[in-house]
């Protein structure tokens, strides 16, 4: 059983890795960061998504001669800190929609070109794709894009099943860093985001984990609020 997956350096990536692995799970990960006991143990290649130009090469590194994926999890994301769209540059939005958006469609055209039959892709969006809550500028439109971007290629990827899944609140870095310490007066979401129950990675991890066949109950290209099922 084999595993593809993108951003294991540290929240929900890492986690999934563990869980995969504790399964029995081959791994194969392009990240930026391996983590120190995951060294010896999965098949990495160094990874910046933001340089899309490499992408294809990075899986090249790993993927050589398979031919079959289980599960691929498009889990890398860039979020930086809130603030209103109009103080949010462009080229910053920009990097965001490569990462969030543009990487994972380089990611998808290799299955594609190199024949890799794929059993489930799993593009990991977030609530702010339709939520529009003030201060999520570029995340909540690169989101937004990605979940349309897999329901478009859920019509021609028609021997995979493919979702973009929010995976719920995690206590990630990135959500501490960005969001915890955002100023909640001018943004009302991070008081909710505050106040609301958060998994661990490990925990959400595990949740995703044992959801994986209740996914395909929905229609391929679906996206899914994971704390809705």
């Amino acid at each position: 059983m084999n595993l593809f997956i993108t951003g294991i350096g540290s929240g929900l990536g890492k986690a999934l890795v563990n869980v995969f692995l504790e399964r029995g799970f081959s791994v194969y990960a392009l990240s930026r960061h391996l983590p120190e006991d995951f060294k010896g143990k999965i098949r990495f290649s160094y990874c910046d998504l933001h340089s899309l130009e490499n992408i294809y090469r990075s899986m090249d590194i790993i993927l050589n001669g398979i031919k079959e994926i289980d599960y691929a999890f498009l889990n890398a994301g860039l979020l930086t800190e809130l603030k209103d769209i109009h103080d949010t540059p462009i080229y910053e939005m920009n990097r965001m929609m490569d990462i969030n958006v543009w990487a994972n469609k380089v990611i998808l055209d290799y299955f594609i070109h190199k024949d890799i039959k794929v059993k489930q892709v799993i593009a990991v969006s977030s609530g702010a794709s339709v939520n529009g809550n003030r201060g999520w500028h570029g995340y909540a439109i690169s989101k937004a894009a990605l979940n349309m971007l897999i329901r478009l290629y859920s019509r021609e990827m028609e021997g995979t099943h493919l979702i973009s899944l929010a995976p719920g609140l995690i206590l990630t870095p990135m959500l501490e860093k960005f969001v915890l310490s955002a100023d909640e007066k001018k943004f009302p979401s991070v008081k909710r985001i505050k106040e609301s129950p958060k998994m661990s990675p490990e925990e959400a991890a595990l949740k995703i984990y044992t959801l994986l066949d209740r996914f395909l109950d929905f229609e391929s290209g679906s996206y899914i609020d994971i704390r809705k099922i």
